[in-house]
Order: C-alpha cells, then sequence, then structure tokens
C-alpha cells in the first residue's frame, strides 16, 4: 500500500508566543480579505468526501467517457466477425409461373380444310438452394416440376421434372484460402486487436486517474506548506511588533515581516487555485456527470510511497514486450498481412475445378403426382463429371497485388521491431528516472530538515539579539521553499512508478483489477 510518510514537514516549528488581540486581529483579516479575492463566496461549505485511489479508479472504470466510447470497438469487432461468417450462409430460391399461348388455326391450302387454333397452359414451380462450404466447395440443390396441358383432348397434357445437387471444387486458386476464409481469419485478428485496443485504453485511463490523485494528494499537501509558511511569517510579525512597541526594533526593520505576510497569503491563493484545479481535472476523470460531482471536496486518503523500489531490467524488457497491448496489436496487423499475402498468392494460380451433378429426371401424366412418382423411383437418373481449367493470360494484377503485399508486410516487420526498440528505451528511461528521482526525495528531504534546523537555530539568535529579522526571513522562505520541493519530488517519484507499470503493462495487476473484456 502507498505510503506518504513527510516526517516533521509541519510539526518542526516551535509555537510562538501569542501576539496581541488587536495585532492578530489585522494579521487574519489581511488573511481573509486575501483569500476572499481569488474564490467565489459560498453559501454553505461543499460536501466532503474522503476518497481513496480504488475508489477513484472503480468510478472511472464505471464512468469514464473515454472508456465507454472505447468499449463499443469490440462489440462492432464481434459483428464483422458474425458478417463474415455470413459468407458460409446458404441462399434459397423458390419461383412459379404460368404460362399460356395460342398460335395457328385458319384455313390450310394443303388440306383444303379449317384447322382450329392450338392453346397450351403450362404451370412451372422450380426451387434451389445454393451455397458454400469451409473448404472453398460450392454446392447447389435444385428442383424444378411442370405440368403442361394441350388443346386437343389430353394428348398433349403430361407433367414432368428433374431434381439435382451440382458441385463445385476448386483445387488450385480459392483452393487454400478464398474471400471467405480470408474474412474470417482478419476478422478473427482483428476482435483480437480491438480488445487489446480496449485494454491499452483501460491501462492509460488508469494511469491517468491515478497521477491526477497524486497530484491532488501533493496539492493538498502544498496547501499546508503554505498555510504554515502564513502562520509562521504572522507570528515573526508580532514578534516584532511587539519589539518595535518596548523599543528594542524599529518599525522600518518590522516592515519586512508585513512583506514576508502578503508574500505568503499571495502564495496560498495560489496553492488553494492550483488545488481546486487538480480537484477538477480527477472529478472529471471519473464522472460522466460533472454537474453531479461539482460540489464535492474530494480528500485522498491513500498516502504516497517513499520506499525505494528496484527492477531488474531484463525482466521488465521482457515483461513489455510480451504484455504490452500496443506491441500485440502491431504482431496481429502481421499476422494480418501475412493472411493477406497468403490470399494474393493464392490468387496467382489457374481456376482448376471439379465440377460434377448428379440428378434425376421425371415426366408422366398430366397431374404432378406422375412427376414425383418417378423423381421417387429414380428410374430415370442424369450426371455428369469433369473439370474446368480458366485464367488470365498475364495475371498482372494479381501478380503486382502479391508484390504490393510483400512490401507491405515488409514495412509491418520494420514498424513492429522499432516500436519494440521504442519500448525498451522507454522502460529503460523509466527505471533510470525512478532511481534518479527517489534520490532527489532523499535529498530534498534533507534539505527540509536542515532548513528547518536553521531556522531554529535563527530564530534563537534573533530572540538574543544575535540575528536581523531579514535573515530569519530568509529561512523561513528556505523552508518553505525546501518543504514545496520535497512533496514536488515525492509525487514525482510515485508518478514514476506508475508510468513505468504502464509501460510494462502491469497496470492492471499492480492495482489488482480483474476485467473480462469478451
Amino acid at each position: 500500500m502507498m505510503k506518504f510518510q513527510l516526517n516533521g514537514l509541519f510539526d518542526q516549528m516551535k509555537q510562538m508566543r501569542q501576539a496581541s488581540a488587536a495585532m492578530k486581529i489585522s494579521a487574519m483579516l489581511a488573511l481573509v480579505l486575501g483569500l476572499g479575492a481569488s474564490a467565489p463566496a459560498q453559501t454553505s461549505p461543499p460536501e466532503v468526501r474522503r476518497i481513496s485511489l480504488q475508489d477513484c479508479v472503480q468510478a472511472a472504470l464505471a464512468k469514464n467517457l473515454d472508456l465507454r466510447i472505447a468499449r463499443y470497438s469490440p462489440q462492432q469487432a464481434r459483428l464483422d466477425l458474425t458478417a463474415a461468417y455470413a459468407g458460409y450462409d446458404p441462399t434459397f430460391f423458390l419461383g412459379g409461373q404460368h404460362n399460356y399461348s395460342r398460335s395457328g388455326g385458319g384455313y390450310s391450302s394443303v388440306t383444303g380444310t379449317n384447322a382450329p387454333p392450338s392453346t397450351s397452359d403450362r404451370d412451372d414451380f422450380n426451387s434451389s438452394l445454393k451455397g458454400k462450404l469451409p473448404w472453398g466447395m460450392g454446392y447447389t440443390l435444385s428442383g424444378d416440376v411442370a405440368e403442361t396441358a394441350g388443346f386437343q383432348k389430353s394428348l398433349f397434357d403430361q407433367s414432368g421434372g428433374s431434381a439435382a445437387i451440382t458441385v463445385n471444387q476448386p483445387l488450385l486458386k480459392n483452393f487454400w484460402i478464398d474471400d471467405t476464409r480470408l474474412a474470417i481469419r482478419v476478422d478473427k485478428n482483428n476482435l483480437k486487436h480491438s480488445e487489446l485496443g480496449l485494454k491499452q485504453t483501460i491501462m492509460s485511463t488508469v494511469t491517468t486517474v491515478e497521477k491526477a490523485y497524486y497530484d491532488l494528494t501533493a496539492a493538498r499537501e502544498n496547501v499546508k506548506v503554505q498555510e504554515k509558511a502564513v502562520e509562521i511569517a504572522a507570528a515573526l510579525l508580532n514578534e516584532n511588533n511587539k519589539r518595535v512597541q518596548f523599543g528594542a526594533m524599529t518599525p522600518l526593520d518590522a516592515q519586512d515581516a508585513e512583506a514576508q505576510v502578503a508574500s505568503s497569503q499571495a502564495a496560498l491563493i495560489r496553492a488553494q487555485q492550483s488545488l481546486g484545479t487538480q480537484l477538477e481535472i480527477l472529478k472529471g476523470l471519473m464522472s460522466d456527470n460533472f454537474a453531479a460531482w461539482s460540489e464535492l471536496d474530494l480528500v485522498p486518503v491513500d498516502t504516497l510511497t517513499t520506499n525505494r523500489q528496484s527492477f531488474d531490467l531484463q525482466q521488465s524488457w521482457n515483461t513489455a514486450l510480451t504484455q504490452r497491448p500496443d506491441l500485440l496489436q502491431s504482431k496481429l496487423d502481421v499476422a494480418n498481412q501475412g493472411i493477406t499475402l497468403k490470399y494474393n498468392r493464392n490468387q496467382l494460380f489457374p481456376e482448376l475445378d471439379l465440377v460434377g451433378s448428379y440428378g434425376h429426371n421425371a415426366n408422366g401424366a398430366r397431374e404432378f403426382s406422375g412427376a414425383f412418382n418417378q423423381l421417387g423411383n429414380g428410374s430415370q437418373p442424369s450426371y455428369y463429371y469433369g473439370a474446368q481449367i480458366s485464367f488470365p493470360v498475364f495475371n498482372t494484377a494479381a501478380r503486382t497485388k502479391y508484390r504490393q503485399g510483400k512490401l507491405t508486410l515488409e514495412t509491418l516487420l520494420l514498424t513492429l521491431k522499432k516500436q519494440e526498440q521504442g519500448v525498451l528505451i522507454a522502460v529503460h528511461n523509466d527505471i533510470g528516472t525512478i532511481n534518479a528521482d527517489y534520490d532527489g526525495l532523499m535529498a530534498s528531504r534533507k534539505a527540509r530538515e536542515f532548513a528547518e534546523a536553521a531556522l531554529d537555530a535563527e530564530q534563537i539568535k534573533l530572540q538574543n539579539g544575535k540575528s536581523t529579522t531579514y535573515t530569519v526571513l530568509q529561512k523561513q522562505r528556505d523552508v518553505t521553499t525546501a518543504r514545496a520541493s520535497e512533496i514536488s519530488a515525492l509525487t514525482a517519484y510515485n508518478k514514476d512508478l506508475s508510468q513505468l507499470s504502464l509501460d510494462k503493462a502491469q497496470t492492471l495487476e499492480r492495482l489488482g483489477i480483474n476485467l473480462d473484456l469478451k
């Protein structure tokens, strides 16, 4: 867990003697007026909510607008994959029509008689089921039946029909892979790609929330530092005013302390304004309804760690190269291009297909039942089989696409290599920054301790008449600067750890977040 230890940050100063009531009122009035100039008046204090880093992360996972938008990407990719499988959906057709024709009739010079006209009524029904199988074979199941009625009695009345299955199996082009199999394999990888993209967005958002939480913690601590600076400056001003009253100090010498009070109050106002900004940034990351959070005052309860952490560079590199979502996405891009290149190569071959058909014919009396009976008996079979070949003479388009695909694959491989190198550099720099910032944190802590000790010593000198107000004020400014520097160094160190987790793709594991991206 995170620990924030600023040992003795605000408690090293000894309480000075109380000033007169008039001077205390004057100092407080100046403080109130200074603070009131920077912030709008509120009729009631805001609701204070103590919140942990885990609370902030969970709120962001549920409400952050960027994450809510990003979650639609895998859903879209999953629908694209479903649509790709539609290439195997069969197509059913059913049709029927009635045909009537009348022709002939009139006087015949051959027979010397008047011939009646001839008429024909025909009813046709046909159906088919077409589709393609996963290994590239196309099939067609077809059937038709017809009934014909002639004019002269029932001499020409008859019915007939047929039923057959026809198949087409590619042996070269479209044998290893075709349009449907290409789309399915690519869309499967695209689904993984979108899930990895969502994971990357989640990790980036969580890291942003974590850093914003640290910034808010630092802003609150900096406000405390500036409040302490105002308190110390006011106490010195009160002491100097008492010395002026007893004639131990001239009024001119006391003016330096008054200027320091005003300067400290201005620094406090700036710190409070920065705190308000950091507060709104964190609220915006956690919520999809900022108005509902606008009146809340969030108080971090988790503390920042000051423990040195060490990392194995080689292990960190291996972790980043195998787990970073952006690298895995790039590898999927390479895989997709490899699939496309395989398809382009298959298109270089001629179309050599095995074809065949088997079915039965039928004819009989006018009623449909006669034709159906013969189809059932299978007394009039028909079939054919063979092979057919076709190819473009030069096949320029397919050859060009294949060469372009090879160039694209080489480009993606080099891009991946460059990206991996960038990851190695980033992790290496992260670890170096962590070590340097930790050393800087320890140095700033010692500097703060020395500055506090120097201020205590200088105040004792001032009380004994061996120092000046100017020197004490300088020591006070040094203490305030040292305390602010320690807070800044502590925040930077914790944000460094967060950044390394992101660059190693271990943000979710480090914070104990389990997500189901399916």
